[in-house]
């Protein structure tokens, strides 16, 4: 599905479910918000983030792949997806921050070096690799027997096939955040990121894939 048809398709997904997502989205927020911010005073809090929010993502994403492939939704959904990826979600989590910090440490010692083509290359690739998010998460929860290496592979040819279209949903995406944060935090503590899921998910998946997955 192309990027603007993804978007369509979520926000008629957020129209019919909306309370549902925003239950959803809201308990994501609550149970990775607090660690985030408590990481501003005490660093380590931000492991306790990483580690948490991994498998809610997944979670909250296993919702949305459900919801975009069958049409349907329940609160309970959200319990079936967090039982079914936890693992996952560390895992990926973990991958995540470690290629993060990497590449901010790198960012602030080459600017901090005046070697600017570097840190510019370096920021490029953190860039890129949230960009890779909207194809991989969907993969994860929608091939949950497939090994991670796997996974990622496919997120990557899906990312290869079509570079602009992931650009392009990415910065949509990104606005679409931006816009919730600004907006006094709250769309973005209770529907932009369920949004941005459903989103994700009509853009990476064929329809059916994830009943014929758990088939």
């Amino acid at each position: 599905m192309r990027p603007g048809a993804a978007l369509l398709a979520a926000l008629g997904d957020l129209y019919r479910q909306s309370w549902r997502l925003l239950l959803l989205n809201a308990a994501f927020s609550a149970a990775v918000v607090p660690l985030a911010v408590a990481a501003l005073w005490a660093p380590v809090a931000l492991v306790g983030a990483v580690l948490v929010a991994g498998p809610a993502a997944l979670a909250l994403m296993h919702c949305a792949v459900t919801l975009a492939q069958t049409e349907d939704l329940s609160l309970r959904c959200g319990l079936v997806g967090l039982r079914l990826h936890w693992r996952r979600g560390l895992v990926l989590a973990l991958l995540l921050g470690v290629v993060v910090a990497v590449g901010i440490f790198a960012v602030l010692t080459y600017g901090r070096a005046d070697v600017w083509p570097l840190a510019g290359v370096a920021l490029y690739i953190l860039l890129a690799l949230g960009a890779f998010q909207i194809p991989l998460l969907p993969l994860a929860v929608a091939e949950p027997g497939l090994p991670l290496r796997d996974v990622l592979r496919s997120a990557a040819v899906v990312v290869f096939r079509r570079p602009l279209q992931v650009f392009a949903l990415a910065v949509a995406l990104a606005i679409v955040n931006l816009a919730g944060a600004a907006a006094a935090v709250l769309p973005l503590l209770t529907l932009t990121v369920a949004y941005s899921f459903l989103a994700a998910a009509h853009f990476t998946l064929p329809r059916r894939s994830l009943v014929e997955a758990n088939a």
